[in-house]
């Protein structure tokens, strides 16, 4: 039998989270970030359950062809670009928008035919210096590209750094409406919390991600008030049990000790499975749809629970690790990570299935 921990993926959350994000949308197109194996969801799967979306935004050349071979037939938007001269056909040939963010790929796009005429993303850096062009060097590399004759339309955008915190998007939308104000182009500006956030950052274009996958994008808002719905449920099963007597210490590095007479579970999941291993004490867990904690330091392939209060757990009794009934983002909180990080990271030795 194989071991007890799988993961679940509700394609009608999915669905539906696409729909709120929709509301929030208003008129603008909607490009579902499926990036990095649409956030540990699965690229195809999340792709089909994401079909009213207007297109799909993945990160590498790989992600966009497997797109195609499975027919998925909308628009895909590439985050980073071509990294290479011999990324270009492959542009034309999949019929991709790649984001343009240095000069580098302006000269590519320039000496290496791509087949036929491609839209392109032109991307600013408002301030948060990772990609794109600024004040200084945008000009030249604009005007690169209005004139190259197999460049059939430009869209402007750039990235929010702190649209889920205090700073917001004030001065970030600013510094871009500067840079732009004589380019009459359509603009693609907002992320999962801009769009949940700040209407007037939406332009033509917005691009959710982790609301998609039933999450927040805010530490201080949970996805149920926004009526995003977990899309990923992680679960497992007690496989033994342990009696401890006050003193007694759990797991490597002895790092918990029982302070009195205690129940301990010990469940199928583990750090090799995408379970942080850096969470606490203290972590919740539900066993048996009960909240309790983890105890001890997280192993390769295990976790100890507290049965503390839950007297018919034993053997076989379910655990949810994360998702239905225990968001991502609490348990990513508890473990001084990102729910994003929790979603990533899940193994491929889980088996993943899809429920409706």
């Amino acid at each position: 039998m194989p071991r007890p921990i799988r993961a679940a993926i509700s394609a009608s959350a999915l669905a539906h989270n696409l729909a709120v994000a929709r509301r929030h949308a208003g008129a603008a197109k909607i490009w579902a970030v499926i990036k990095a194996n649409a956030y540990g969801h699965g690229l195809e799967r999340a792709a089909r359950a994401l079909a009213a979306a207007d297109g799909f935004a993945v990160l590498d050349f790989q992600e966009a062809a497997r797109l195609r071979v499975a027919g998925i037939d909308k628009p895909v938007l590439m985050l980073e670009g071509v990294f290479k001269p011999l990324d270009v056909p492959l542009l034309h040939k999949y019929a991709l928008t790649p984001v343009i963010h240095s000069a580098a790929q302006v000269d590519m796009l320039r000496t290496v035919e791509p087949g036929g005429p491609i839209d392109i993303y032109l991307k600013l850096n408002s301030g948060m210096n990772r990609l794109g062009f600024t004040l200084e060097n945008l000009g030249a590399s604009y005007q690169a590209l209005r004139e190259n004759p197999r460049v059939k339309s430009i869209t402007l955008m750039t990235h929010f750094a702190d649209a889920d915190g205090a700073t917001g998007v004030k001065a970030q939308l600013e510094w871009f409406g500067e840079m732009t104000k004589s380019f009459p182009h359509r603009r693609s500006l907002a992320n999962s919390a801009a769009l949940l956030r700040f209407p007037e950052a939406h332009g033509e274009w917005v691009r959710p991600g982790i609301m998609l996958y039933g999450c927040s994008p805010f530490a201080d808002r949970p996805a149920e008030t926004f009526d995003l719905k977990p899309a990923m449920t992680l679960t497992s099963e007690i496989i033994a049990t342990q009696h401890l007597q006050p003193g007694e210490r759990v797991g490597y590095g002895f790092s918990y000790e029982a302070v009195g007479e205690l129940d301990i579970g010990i469940v199928a999941c583990g750090y090799a499975d995408g379970y942080p291993r850096h969470a606490p004490v203290g972590t919740p867990v539900l066993v048996n749809g009960q909240r309790t904690r983890i105890v001890g330091r997280v192993s390769m392939d295990m976790i100890m629970v507290d049965l503390s209060g839950i007297p018919a757990a034993g053997i076989g009794t379910p655990v949810t690790l994360w998702g239905e009934g225990l968001s991502a983002d609490e348990v990513g909180a508890a473990a001084g990570t990102l729910s994003y990080e929790l979603l990533c990271a899940l193994a491929p030795r889980v088996p993943v299935a899809e429920v409706a």
